[in-house]
């Protein structure tokens, strides 16, 4: 590859377009990184909290003597002792930060208690008596009469078609599992307010949800970043943070909470379990008439970011394809299920498994191979989505296809090695029953927040001498969530100023927002306002070298923010409108071996064809798309929380069964770059689009081997195994 000069200078600055090495590599490596649950203070004590054992139920009395007997606790709160608002949620205040008089899901917080000892204090939780009255739970989202958000999407009116394919379809709960669960520290200040230390994604709007419920005005509650072991969306909504900082200020001493893995199944929301109505339409030679879809999304005892989700699931319900007639309902409803929100690719994983579910069988119908079928209809540039939005930057799907499909296929297997058939590592099978199959997904994802949220970002950026040398401090509040944003905030600074030495100051709320660490946004958001922050500084240069510009004028700081274009909300009755500031779009295929009289499936292979728009850091970014497709995996094959009742059954990583480098197979990539010319840098984002498509191209290699239709995912060996 020949480099420009400009790509030169990068490459030597470790800027834009490099496998910049990521500050906390080798501390992540040895073990040696500070997480969330690493804080600690002198004199801090230990939080817990009492959870409902019941999905719904009256609260009829709360008795906390038997708990303050203990010794060693040291306070034991109840909503009565909450000094300010009651209420709180990400976008509707609906959540008690204790429950007041009555209970919606199992593993509501009700109490909390703070001793010297973090087992003293669960043993004094689970001392407080509370007397419920149990009462029917609401958990089956079709007979739920409580909605979140109902969004229909009305386009066109021709509704027959030569070729008519039906289908339903189930997506199971899906946790997020990330590695470091839920802690923070709280830290009562001289002031009157409180310092929290926390791992979260979204520093301001935790923020302007405590403070309330505090009794205290914002700038009294600061917050800083802790280390984060992965967020996936599960760390958009409170878990702790209010209690610790109830208990902080009670006590006037530091309160540290860390839950278990098993508390952190309960602390936070999860995917949105789908049932799903599909039905396509179309010319005999595949040409896609008109699809009508019925989607109903579990939302859980609380809102949490359902009304999003929703949104998502209707605008996007379709698929990067074109449609000219579309009928959509999609309804968000209150369960006494565990409270769901956001996780990677929110909304659109849903529907993508159930519209590429259709397109297969479709395909079917019509005489045509996946591929041929997807490439008829795939959406360009100037496309309109359901919505009647137009795509207007680059949206190259259909060549994504041709090359998805002319990646050679793995050899067959013809080794006697075990560990190549599915469960074979445990020595369940000679290969006696196992089929193989080749499945395609595609999926398409909104980049940043969409709707008319006023998505921004800021950013700080020092230049200055030290030791002679110029140095650049790069500060905003995003959060670095393993992502590898970080690594990147520094390539933009070295590749903007031309100076090498630049450091990333901690995520913390004395800098404006940066909006969350979600919706594949921080790269273009923070990115932008990093990029526009530094672009300032330079100009204070006039022209200078750094060195020689520093040395004149002193110190340089300028701080920016960033907006992408507006976006505007889908209107409550046809859902047109433009509602999305960017789209991105991954390719899968898979290849399966299934065993199908054992029901077991290992997956030999993944390929993948994405478009990112520009490549910031190529070694970040493959990590991303493998990561998603893992995720995508996990949900196709294994992982569901399993609610009963409204009773979560598998709240452990015994039983809650996540991909390892056992089920991980080897993945083929081809990374396009056509930019987008609204975005800095024309960047794409990158995170979520692979997590849409991996789960129906695996789904999809499953049915080729077994001939099964496969309506529901995780795939369970029940539904594989052919009978005799």
């Amino acid at each position: 590859m020949t480099r420009t000069a400009d790509e030169t200078a990068a490459a030597i600055l470790h800027g834009i377009g490099e496998s910049a090495r990521r500050p906390d590599a080798t501390l992540k490596v040895t073990g040696e990184f500070a997480y969330a649950s690493d804080l600690w203070l002198e004199g801090m004590v230990w939080g817990a909290t009492l959870r409902s054992p019941h999905p719904s139920a009256w609260i009829r009395s709360i008795d906390v003597g038997p708990a303050l007997r203990i010794p060693g606790v040291r306070a034991v709160l109840t909503h009565e002792d909450v000094p300010g608002e009651k209420y709180f949620g990400l976008e509707h205040k609906d959540q008690p930060v204790l429950a007041i008089d009555e209970v919606r899901y199992l593993g509501e917080p009700v109490a909390l208690v703070a001793a010297d000892h973090p087992e003293t204090a669960r043993r004094a939780a689970a001392a407080i008596e509370v007397v419920y009255e149990p009462r029917p739970a609401v958990t089956d989202p079709r007979e739920s009469q409580r909605f979140v958000r109902y969004q229909p999407v009305r386009r066109g009116d021709t509704f027959e078609a030569e070729v008519v394919v039906r289908g339903e379809y189930e997506v199971g709960m899906q946790d997020q599992a990330f590695l470091g669960p839920e802690a923070g520290l709280a830290v009562p200040a001289e002031d009157g307010g409180v310092d929290l230390y926390i791992a979260t994604q979204w520093l301001h709007v935790d923020r302007d949800q405590l403070a309330p419920c505090l009794g205290l005005p914002p700038e009294k509650v600061r917050l800083t970043l802790a280390g984060v072991g992965g967020a996936f969306g599960a760390r958009e909504d409170l878990s702790m943070q209010i209690h610790a900082c109830l208990l902080a200020l009670r006590l006037n001493r530091p309160v540290k909470i860390s839950y278990g893995r098993e508390e952190s199944f309960f602390g936070h929301v999860h995917r949105h379990p789908a049932r799903m109505r599909y039905e396509h339409g179309a010319t005999r030679d595949g040409r896609l008439v008109y699809v009508k879809a019925d989607i109903l999304l579990d939302g859980g005892a609380y809102c949490s970011s359902s009304r999003a989700v929703v949104g998502n699931a209707a605008s996007l319900g379709v698929g990067p394809y074109e449609v000219p007639n579309v009928h959509i309902d999609a309804t968000g409803v209150y369960t006494n299920n565990p409270p769901c929100g956001a996780m990677r690719g929110f909304g659109a994983v849903q529907a993508c498994y159930a519209y590429e579910s259709q397109m297969d069988r479709l395909a079917e119908a019509c005489g045509l191979s996946p591929v041929e079928i997807r490439v008829r209809n795939a959406v360009s540039q100037g496309s309109r989505l359901a919505t009647g939005q137009v795509i207007d930057s680059p949206a190259p799907l259909a060549d994504m296809l041709k090359r998805l499909a002319s990646m050679p296929l793995p050899p067959e297997r013809t080794d006697t090695d075990l560990r190549s058939l599915p469960g074979g590592v445990s020595q369940t099978t000679h290969g006696e029953s196992v089929r193989r199959g080749v499945g395609y997904g595609v999926g398409i994802k909104n980049i940043c927040f969409s709707e008319g949220f006023d998505d921004y970002s800021t950013a700080r950026v020092r230049a200055e001498l030290v030791g002679g040398e110029p140095h650049v401090t790069v500060h905003t509040a995003a959060a670095e969530v393993g992502q590898g944003l970080v690594t990147v905030q520094a390539q933009i600074a070295r590749t903007e100023l031309g100076i090498p030495n630049v450091t990333v100051a901690t995520a913390d709320t004395s800098v404006g927002s940066a909006g969350s660490s979600s919706a594949s946004r921080q790269s273009y958001v923070t990115g932008g306002a990093v990029r526009a922050a530094c672009q300032a500084v330079r100009e204070r240069f006039k022209g200078l070298p750094a060195k020689e510009a520093l040395e004149r004028f002193g110190p340089i700081e300028e701080t920016r923010e960033y907006r992408h274009r507006p976006t505007y909300p889908m209107d409550p009755v046809t859902g047109q409108g433009d509602s999305h500031t960017q789209l991105a779009l991954c390719v899968h295929r898979a290849v399966v071996d299934v065993d199908v009289e054992l029901g077991l499936v290992k997956v030999v292979e993944l390929a993948a064809v994405q478009d990112v728009g520009r490549i910031l850091n190529p070694q970040a970014l493959e990590g991303q798309i493998h990561g998603g497709s893992a995720q995508g995996l996990g949900l196709a094959l294994m992982e569901e929380i399993q609610v009963r009742d409204g009773r979560v059954l598998n709240p452990s990583f015994t039983d809650y069964l996540i991909p390892t480098i056992l089920d991980m197979p080897p993945m083929k990539l081809e990374i396009l770059e056509y930019p987008d010319p609204a975005a800095p840098y024309g960047l794409r984002g990158a995170g979520e689009p692979p997590t849409l498509s991996s789960t129906p191209a695996i789904a999809a290699a499953v049915r080729a081997a077994t001939g099964r239709r496969l309506t529901r995912v995780p795939v369970r060996p029940e539904d594989i195994a052919l009978s005799e």
